[in-house]
């Protein structure tokens, strides 16, 4: 039997590479890189083989989608920032059947999902940036879902993360789970955004950050799971947080008591706010 070892919500901010080469900002996002570098070493030594990936960088129209390619090899560029993360190499070993099999249960439990074996189908920057922190040496295998979902319902989200559960406690797979995401994700307007690559666009946004946080550190899920949906909407959530769905869906939704670990301290980025947090498997 499989078994679900880790659950964390990450960031994946693109500033975290430009912040590793010479000039102003080096240095400056050191704290996020060795957040991830934490959760790759917790990882190795839970016995992790596999990381799920939900990536609010794969925007999906229709459906829910999975990459289960065997293998994922390529230079990757990003068409949103190529000043900060550009001629990325990479070659990641998947999972293919545990990719497969989440794609089979999500149907099976009424909500639409593919699984794709396309060796054009490239890895967005939501599972790139975290896989290149936290195994550098691509030792563990992964599985990426989309979660850019803007015309979906959290409920089939969460109907999602069920089925990776379900999929993951039915395979040989030891798997540690990322939400990959923002939590307020008011990008800056474009005069503002290189004076503003470290704060905020709008103190509202931080605040109710920081009080969504607190009621993740209480463990008070059954009161944020309701208000997930306006949260979303009105503090531009990144992927409007189905990624964060579906961690709660494999988790036990409104039903999970777990009490968050804070492995980055909230930050903000080119107006968004962010955090690395590890969720307790219960």
């Amino acid at each position: 039997m499989g078994e679900l070892v880790l659950a964390a919500k990450v960031t994946h901010v693109p500033s975290m590479m430009i912040c590793e080469k010479p000039g102003p900002h080096h240095g400056r996002r050191d704290a996020a890189i060795d957040g991830h570098r934490e959760l790759g070493r917790r990882m190795r030594a839970l016995g992790v083989d596999t990381m799920v990936v939900f990536d609010t960088h794969w925007l999906v129209n229709t459906g829910y989608h999975v990459n289960s390619c065997d293998r994922y090899r390529g230079v990757y560029s990003s068409n949103e920032f190529p000043h900060f993360i550009n001629d990325l190499h990479y070659d990641i070993p998947g999972n293919s059947a545990l990719g497969d099999a989440v794609a089979a249960s999500a149907t099976k439990l009424g909500v639409r999902m593919l699984s794709h074996h396309v060796a054009s189908l490239d890895l967005e920057y939501g599972t790139l940036v975290p896989v290149h922190y936290m195994d550098p040496d691509n030792e563990i295998r992964v599985v990426s879902i989309a979660a850019w979902c803007p015309w979906h319902l959290h409920e089939d989200s969460r109907v999602v993360g069920e089925a990776v559960a379900k999929a993951v406690a039915e395979s040989s797979s030891r798997v540690a789970l990322l939400a990959s995401g923002s939590l307020s994700h008011r990008i800056h307007d474009n005069r503002d955004a290189e004076a503003g690559m470290f704060t905020i666009s709008n103190e509202l946004y931080r605040q109710t950050d920081l009080a969504v946080l607190e009621l993740w550190r209480q463990g008070r899920f059954d009161e944020f799971v309701p208000m997930l949906p306006e949260y979303a909407r009105s503090c531009h959530g990144e992927g409007l947080m189905h990624d964060t769905a579906m961690l709660l869906g494999a988790l036990g939704w409104d039903r999970y008591r777990g009490k968050i670990e804070i492995i980055t301290e909230y930050f903000c980025s080119s107006g968004t706010g962010q955090v690395n947090a590890v969720f307790p498997i219960q």
